[in-house]
């Protein structure tokens, strides 16, 4: 027996401690569950990941416009063979080699945006190793450039530098309104879960006060039939009415469940707590100016802002198209070179070394490309145009509809509410005359349909005022409750 009694113990505790978890209940509020979800949702995570990204690919882009500091070489190149090597009579000797090569430059670089050139100041040492000298033949040389100033500059070709300077400062403003944007999706989607959860429970709500009421009814109607004042087909109505009234409570809990998984899972809780939401009843008083709307959705949207984006790449193409008509680099060179057979003897009273050189590539004949690619790319230039005037009506439009839907909204709440706040103290009233025997079954039974058909209504009015609510914060990203920016151009986004 005490062998078993520990096992047995250990098991009726751990049975014990999962019964208490399983029947934790957490309240929230839609705020608190949006809150929630903008924190540890995997949505708000993914969001979190591409703004990062937004961000070191723009720290990525500044960084070609700084010093770069480099150093490249060899080490080391070493070779061993037999070479052809031709003689001055014209017949071909194999000659053992057996070297060895090292090379390093360390070189100071950098962009000329205006231009599009690139300047650089550099040093570099090189190595030479003959392992097969002999006699007097030294086995080992140096030479090296002790420092030199080169540039490479592009004439008249597309400066890719000067249009990133213009268009990704643009893309990086767009992309952090597009993360604010994000979590707004957020808040909205999470709010629409939200009333699904809340749909399911208030349904269970009314499944399980409907079968109380009709077990009540049922009890009514047994003692009538038993006194002999109504007949057995209503007792058999009622009967029939409290069955499908079960079957309504287990419908409903499985849909609750449902619901309650696909929200618990979005939000990142655990499956054993219960959830319980509070109903957001409280409708905050404020205005939206539709005028005012559309001033805020163009000042703050991602949208806005990719207007001018486009518009600038579509001038970028344009450029770059021009650019590609012909070739023209001009590449310098000016410093110090010296070669030695000691290294420190390539530093004393260097030589000057010069370069200049101008590399032109001109199409003398193309048959019309350079005119075609002109062509396409202003074509392209005013299609984009005409998509972006396009656009700019649809958003105005949007932003209209969306503020008198939700005015509309917001009016037939106020309606929903009155009806339902009527729909259950009729409810009330006829189920008090059917007790004392002045109301059928029939009235009742409708009386009961109104009550659950316009709780349900107000809750869907509910949910539809707070998506369109949300919806709305997300086309303007402005809060019209509190009077405040949900964005602005100061906020950092930097990673800590």
């Amino acid at each position: 027996m005490n062998k078993l009694f520990l096992p047995t113990l250990i098991v009726m505790f751990l049975t014990i401690i999962f019964s208490v978890q399983s029947q934790q209940v957490v309240s929230y509020s839609l705020e608190e569950i949006i809150l929630r979800a903008k924190e540890q949702s995997p949505a708000a995570l993914r969001a979190d990941t591409r703004r990062e990204n937004r961000y070191w690919g723009f720290q990525f882009y500044k960084s070609d416009f700084r010093p770069q500091l480099r150093l490249e070489g060899t080490l080391p190149r070493y070779s061993q063979a037999f070479n052809n090597v031709e003689q001055p009579d014209g017949t071909i000797e194999f000659r053992e080699v057996r070297q060895n090569l090292v090379d390093l430059e360390l070189g100071l670089r950098q962009v000329i945006s205006p231009t599009g050139g690139i300047i650089s100041v550099n040093s570099s040492t090189n190595r030479f190793d003959n392992f097969l000298a002999t006699g007097s033949n030294p086995q080992t040389r140096w030479s090296g450039i002790p420092v030199n100033v080169r540039l490479s500059q592009p004439i008249f070709a597309y400066n890719r530098y000067k249009w990133d300077r213009k268009i990704e400062p643009i893309r990086y403003e767009e992309s952090k309104r597009e993360y604010v944007e994000e979590m707004e999706d957020i808040s909205q989607f999470v709010t629409e879960m939200f009333f699904d959860f809340l749909v399911a429970q208030v349904n269970l709500d009314i499944a399980t006060k409907n079968l109380e009421n009709s077990e009540a009814i049922l009890k009514i109607e047994r003692g009538r039939y038993n006194i002999g004042t109504t007949y057995e087909d209503k007792l058999l109505q009622v009967e029939l009415q409290v069955l499908e009234a079960k079957q309504g409570v287990a419908q409903a809990r499985l849909d609750m469940e449902a619901a309650s998984l696909r929200l618990k899972s979005y939000i990142g809780l655990n499956e054993t707590v219960s959830l319980n939401l509070a109903l957001p009843d409280e409708i905050p008083e404020f205005d939206v100016n539709v005028e005012e709307a559309i001033e805020y959705a163009f000042q703050n949207r991602s949208d806005a802002i990719g207007f001018e984006r486009q518009r600038m790449e579509a001038q970028a193409n344009v450029a770059q198209a021009k650019g590609d008509r012909f070739q023209m680099n001009l590449n310098a060179s000016y410093g110090y070179n010296k070669a030695a057979l000691m290294w420190g003897e390539i530093y004393n009273n260097p030589n000057t070394q010069a370069l200049v050189n101008l590399s032109i590539q001109v199409p003398i004949l193309d048959w019309g490309r350079n005119k075609a690619r002109m062509s396409i790319a202003r074509s392209n230039q005013k299609l984009t145009e005409y998509e972006i005037e396009q656009e700019i009506i649809n958003f105005e439009q949007e932003i209209f509809t969306r503020v008198r839907n939700f005015i509309m909204l917001k009016d037939r709440l106020e309606i929903s509410k009155t009806s339902d706040e009527v729909a259950d103290k009729r409810y009330e009233i006829s189920f008090r005359r059917y007790q004392s025997g002045n109301v059928t079954i029939t009235d009742l039974g409708i009386a009961q349909q109104a009550k659950d058909q316009n709780r349900r209504t107000y809750i869907e009015s509910l949910r539809d005022y707070w998506t369109a609510y949300f919806e709305l914060r997300r086309l303007t990203l402005y809060d019209f409750q509190n009077n405040e920016l949900l964005y602005n151009p100061g906020m950092s986004f930097q990673e800590e």
